[in-house]
């Protein structure tokens, strides 16, 4: 089996398959955040398992804060865990690494009101509890929730990861009934190292895998932490489906109740990327907020995802693309509604591709950090309003969306966001992103509800 994962929900269906041969009765499956709540999604949907989660915060070095000295997860009473020597070679005492988690579990607190809206811990006492992370390095953090979940008794205790170094491991396995580790590197450098798409997983997709798994159940558009759910303006109702001829999977999101006559917006992604995007999906909350749907689909099988050809074939990804138009217009809750729009990267062509294509559906195209020079001669026959977005920092890419607007003969605004980079990974800039996004797609999209388009 590769010892490289193309993205985590590709680590988890791996993950799901080798733990598919093992017994495991009435089991629960608990993910320890962020970064191993997309990994346990894909394992709790092959268990048929619910999924909750495993609420951990590590407690760094006083100068070093990602060197972890200790743990502390969530529970009554928290359960506290020392990484002696580590603590001792870089003169963090117990009194301060005690203090530290009393700060630490407030936060667990928070968190868990913020993710699961105050819902209490699923009950693990003689259940089977598969815990699922995306990858372990020192294992400190890991430990602490072992312990923790100990105190609660459960039937049988399951450590599953898809990478760790093997003296990690050897450490865990007396604090487990059973460990499945798909990938053990003799010469471990970092967990991001085993992983082609390791982007930081945002608190939307971490709320949006925990109402995945119950899908009769709708589901709040993630706020931000600290922010309380009962405020969000609207909710929305998730739901798995199949795309196009291709048949590719996506997650489509209808606002909870239906606005009349309201858009939705379809994510054309790039780069290889997926409908399990953070930063696509971040923006998809974004609009949810504002009373728009979205559909995030795979624009690429998963026998093709490593073809990167594939991934610069703008006319196949736009007729992917121009696929899922016509989709939305045979569904009943999505026929006859205004569609936009939003590309990145690769995807922003595709989607300028597809709306010359279909300019009787397509009300309005966003484009963020995208390539719209690679659309070539169909720019010029956009007709839909076209937003470029593009970081004030990502100078090269700035130069071709400049080139590619003045060939653009529809209304059209190029908007740069101070200090973002070609990803937008800096504090605010994807915030900022999205709210520009949000106020040209409602504007327009109304407008197409009401024929003005």
């Amino acid at each position: 089996m590769s010892d490289v994962f193309r993205d985590r929900a590709d680590a988890g269906r791996r993950l799901a398959q080798a733990l598919a041969g093992l017994p495991l009765q009435d089991p629960v499956v608990l993910a320890l955040p962020r970064g191993g709540v997309p990994v346990a999604l894909e394992v709790a949907r092959r268990l048929g398992a619910p999924l909750d989660l495993l609420l951990v915060r590590k407690i760094g070095a006083p100068a070093q804060p990602e060197l972890a000295v200790a743990a502390v997860a969530d529970g009554d009473p928290p359960v506290l865990v020392f990484d002696d020597e580590t603590a001792e070679l870089t003169g963090a005492t117990r009194p301060w690494i005690e203090e530290r988690a009393r700060s630490e579990q407030g936060e667990n607190r928070r968190r868990r009101q913020a993710y699961l809206h105050g819902r209490p811990p699923l009950p693990v006492a003689g259940r089977t509890v598969v815990v699922v992370d995306d990858g372990i390095a020192t294992g400190t953090t890991v430990r602490a929730a072992l312990k923790a979940l100990r105190t609660q008794q459960p039937a049988r205790l399951v450590l599953a990861v898809p990478v760790a170094p093997p003296e990690t491991l050897a450490a865990m396995r007396p604090l487990v009934d059973d460990v499945v580790c798909l990938s053990q590197p003799p010469y471990f450098r970092a967990v991001g190292a085993h992983y082609r798409d390791f982007e930081q997983v945002s608190d939307a997709e971490v709320v949006e895998c925990l109402a995945r798994t119950s899908p009769a159940a709708p589901a709040i558009a993630a706020a931000p932490l600290g922010h309380s759910p009962a405020k969000s303006p609207r909710a929305t109702v998730l739901r798995d489906v199949r795309v196009g001829a291709q048949h590719l999977p996506g997650v489509l999101a209808i606002p909870d109740p239906p606005l009349p006559g309201g858009g939705i917006v379809v994510f054309a992604h790039g780069s290889g990327s997926s409908r399990h995007s953070p930063r696509n999906r971040q923006v998809a909350a974004a609009l949810q907020q504002r009373g728009l749907g979205t559909l995030l689909f795979d624009l690429l099988r998963d026998d093709e995802q490593d073809e990167r050809r594939k991934v610069f074939d703008i006319p196949l990804l736009a007729t992917r693309l121009e696929d899922a138009i016509d989709t939305l217009g045979a569904w009943p809750e999505t026929a006859g509604r205004p569609l936009g729009l939003f590309g990145a990267s690769t995807g922003a062509a595709a989607a300028l591709v597809a709306a010359a294509a279909r300019p009787q559906q397509v009300a309005a195209v966003v484009s963020r950090g995208g390539r719209p020079d690679l659309a070539g001669a169909a720019l010029a026959r956009v007709r839909a309003p076209t937003l470029l977005i593009v970081g004030g920092d990502d100078v090269e890419v700035l130069a071709l969306n400049e080139q590619a607007a003045a060939q653009l003969r529809c209304l059209w605004r190029l908007e740069v966001v101070p200090g973002a980079s070609h990803l937008f990974a800096e504090p605010g800039t994807l915030e900022r992103a999205a709210t520009l996004a949000g106020d040209w797609l409602a504007r327009h999209l109304a407008e197409g509800a009401l024929g003005t388009g």
